[in-house]
């Protein structure tokens, strides 16, 4: 085969390809523009389905702080009893405690005033007596 024969085959062939050429472009276009479709339909698709998880995952949040604030709730209520219950019994050995202060006070008040009475009797006595030897 010669060079001139080459060249006119490779022109055919050549010739051939540019005629199928914008068939094929045209064809790798629709389907670009099909696949384009497809993506946003499936990014479109993703989107709802991202959207529909965060709401129900916003629910669940919102449902689990609900029953953490009742058990916080139901804590501070027993720890509120607990303390009422510690001051009133506070409160009782207190007023134990003072009266039992009081009491012991008083005895040592009464003593006190029984001995300076004996001091006061025995200084009369005492007055009395040298009043006499005089």
């Amino acid at each position: 085969m010669t060079t001139e024969e080459r060249l006119y085959k490779l022109e055919g062939i050549v010739e051939g390809v540019m005629a199928t050429l914008p068939e094929r472009i045209t064809s790798l276009e629709n389907r670009m523009d099909l696949l384009r479709q497809e993506l946003k339909g499936d990014i479109a698709g993703l989107r709802q389905e991202f959207k529909g998880e965060m709401a129900s995952l916003r629910q669940e949040l919102k449902a689990e702080m609900g029953a953490l604030e009742g058990r916080l709730g139901e804590q501070m209520a027993s720890l509120r009893q607990e303390l009422k219950g510690d001051m009133a019994s506070l409160r009782q050995e207190l007023k134990g405690d003072m009266a039992s202060l009081r009491q012991e006070l008083k005895g040592d008040i009464n003593t006190a005033l029984n001995r300076l009475m004996l001091y006061f009797s025995a200084l009369a006595v005492i007055l009395a007596l040298l009043t006499l030897w005089r």
